[in-house]
């Protein structure tokens, strides 16, 4: 793992942090997340299995969206048998988180979208970093809605914005540690969403995290212990996905696979 740079510093260059195409340095992108990702009837039965799981929360079915470095995105997903069966308006989102993660992590620091949640509060930070960057409506809701989670789903190949500040969005990083985008889940409680998120994104092999805010200097969410939201902290959600999501850095560790 790579040293983790102190909150404080993070915290003040956060709000000039973009997701620009980069050029020179470590952060090249040889080649775009595609090559990194199965099929997208395999993508959505590693999904299927991953929601079948215990996993806290409503236990409700799920929308997954994986966008490039460059916030394009390259694949939308549900887990239910059809459309309707996960809430239509997690699927927005769902790419919400996927661009959060992506736009505001970097090649060595990852934050995911739960990270988010108290500096954006009134008073925090970062506040107002949640209005910076809207969803492009365009890109939401053009197409046919029969299409929407399948490989024909209009956002495909486009960028589609928006900041989402609650759990769900990870950031994507190769076995070799290169940053090559995001992914992002909704469709039940945040804290099980971005359980779902971290179990899908290592099933993937590509949580290779350099480091992070988070539990063993990773980007897992982090609970305060009482009330209190300062920092990077997350609101707590059921008891079984706290217990669930503390667990994620041992249980589902990050870095490159065998």
């Amino acid at each position: 793992m790579r040293p983790f740079r102190s909150a404080l510093v993070v915290s003040c260059a956060l709000a000039a942090a973009g997701c620009s195409d980069e050029t020179t340095g470590p952060n090249v992108e040889a080649s775009t997340v595609s090559a990194f990702l199965p099929s997208h009837s395999s993508l959505r039965a590693k999904l299927q299995e991953i929601v079948a799981e215990a996993n806290g929360g409503l236990g409700f079915d799920m929308w997954a969206t994986i966008l490039d470095r460059n916030g394009l995105v390259v694949d939308v997903v549900f887990s239910g048998e059809k459309r309707g069966d996960q809430w239509p308006g997690s699927r927005v989102i769902s790419a919400q988180k996927a661009n959060t993660a992506n736009a505001f992590s970097l090649h060595d620091f990852a934050l995911s979208s739960a990270n988010l949640y108290a500096p954006v509060q009134p008073g925090g930070s970062l506040f107002g970093l949640q209005e910076s960057n809207p969803v492009d409506p365009a890109v939401a809701y053009g197409g046919r809605a029969g299409d929407f989670g399948t490989k024909k789903d209009f956002m495909i190949g486009k960028r589609i914005g928006g900041i989402n500040v609650f759990g769900g969005g990870l950031a994507l990083y190769t076995p070799s540690g290169r940053l090559v985008g995001g992914i992002g889940l909704s469709g039940d409680t945040s804290c099980t969403d971005h359980i779902i998120a971290w179990k899908l994104r290592h099933s993937l092999n590509l949580d290779n995290v350099p480091a992070g805010v988070g539990e063993s200097n990773t980007d897992n969410i982090i609970f305060s212990p009482d009330a209190t939201l300062d920092g990077f902290e997350h609101p707590r959600c059921d008891p079984e996905a706290v217990t669930i999501a503390e667990g994620l850095p041992e249980n589902f560790p990050v870095g490159p696979g065998e």
